[in-house]
């Protein structure tokens, strides 16, 4: 199959405060020639994250800046086109980092570059969400810091998106009580009536951290010993003033700051009074884990007990205002945009 011209979104400016649609751009640009060892994939799924908030700003942070006017990066799934490697045959269902673009070019000789997968009993768009990087962010996050046991309580703020999600069944499969943070009365349904989460708290009415503090001492009258954090500012303040001696906290995601915002801690003395473990992690920098986390992960979705939920945009162009749209907690679930 010849591809001659493809579409792809770009950064062409950085964001000054909020990220708005004309941080980008839709042009077609010229495929070139498949050399030897390459494979051409054609996306049908584009993940959206919070994390690319962070690379479109010029400074240090974990990820690299996202180059101005190259193709928004990000991951994909997709089917293998063309190919000139013979690992990888055409209709081979592969996972990578294709980027906002139909289509892409990639040296899978490199490892790591491409996965195939199975998707067989695991839908496609999975292998971004519960069965792909944000499912193993969960894992992570919750077995390697927090490592619940059975009976205690563990708090997961953004309950109801990609990794909340996840966090909070792999933490009530391994006995602890749960409890979601999430925003608005839909999204708190749905995470204590399909997820199965003991509670969830929605953190829209409570304005200060003493309103949000009680509302969790209702709903962990025990204290909390573990917090699985995507959000910081007043939540984490919050949680923090119940949490318990010998808590663990892992620190995932600080979405309240992503415009630059100041996200100071109220109380930060309750780290040395309550003995708690801190501790920041980057999913991609423990690759060791994947097969391990990969392998219940989908385990769990094929056997239909790990549930997630997904909000599909659909086409190419779509992709700048649904990113916006994820920024501000509009999607519900795993934000994808649909190629295919």
């Amino acid at each position: 199959m010849s591809v001659t011209i493809n579409p792809q979104i770009q950064l062409v400016s950085r964001p000054h405060g909020e990220a708005s649609a004309d941080n980008f751009r839709l042009v077609e640009v010229a495929m070139p020639e498949l050399q030897d060892g390459q494979v051409l994939v054609r996306n049908h799924f584009l993940s959206l994250d919070p994390y690319m908030r962070g690379r479109m700003n010029e400074g240090k942070s974990y990820a690299q800046p996202q180059p101005l006017n190259e193709v928004m990066l990000g991951g994909t799934v997709g089917e293998v086109v063309a190919s000139k490697n013979a690992s990888f045959a055409v209709g081979d269902k592969v996972v990578g980092m294709g980027g906002w673009q139909h289509y892409f070019i990639v040296d899978a000789s490199q490892r790591g570059m491409l996965q195939k997968v199975d998707a067989t009993h695991i839908p496609l768009s999975a292998f971004l969400g519960a069965v792909g990087m944000p499912g193993v962010t969960a894992w992570y996050g919750l077995v390697k810091i927090i490592n619940p046991k059975a009976g205690e309580t563990v708090v997961v703020s953004a309950a109801s998106g990609a990794v909340g999600s996840v966090v909070g069944q792999l933490a009530k499969a391994r006995g602890a009580r749960v409890v979601g943070l999430a925003g608005g009365a839909e999204k708190c349904r749905y995470v204590q009536e399909e997820l199965g989460f003991d509670a969830c708290i929605d953190y829209k009415p409570h304005a200060d951290v003493k309103s949000l503090s009680a509302a969790l001492k209702t709903a962990c009258p025990d204290g909390i010993d573990g917090y699985f954090e995507n959000v910081g500012g007043l939540i984490l303040d919050a949680v923090m003033s119940r949490a318990n001696a010998f808590s663990r906290v892992a620190m995932c995601g600080m979405i309240a700051g992503y415009n630059g915002e100041p996200i100071p801690m109220s109380a930060p003395q309750l780290i040395l009074v309550n003995r708690m473990k801190v501790e920041g992690f980057i999913v991609s920098e423990h690759m060791e884990v994947w097969p391990e986390a990969l392998k219940e992960l989908g385990t769990l979705v094929a056997t239909g007990r790990l549930k997630f939920r997904e909000s599909v945009s659909e086409g190419l162009a779509s992709a700048p205002e649904a990113f916006l749209g994820l920024l501000k907690g509009r999607n519900f679930g795993k934000q994808l945009v649909r190629l295919v």
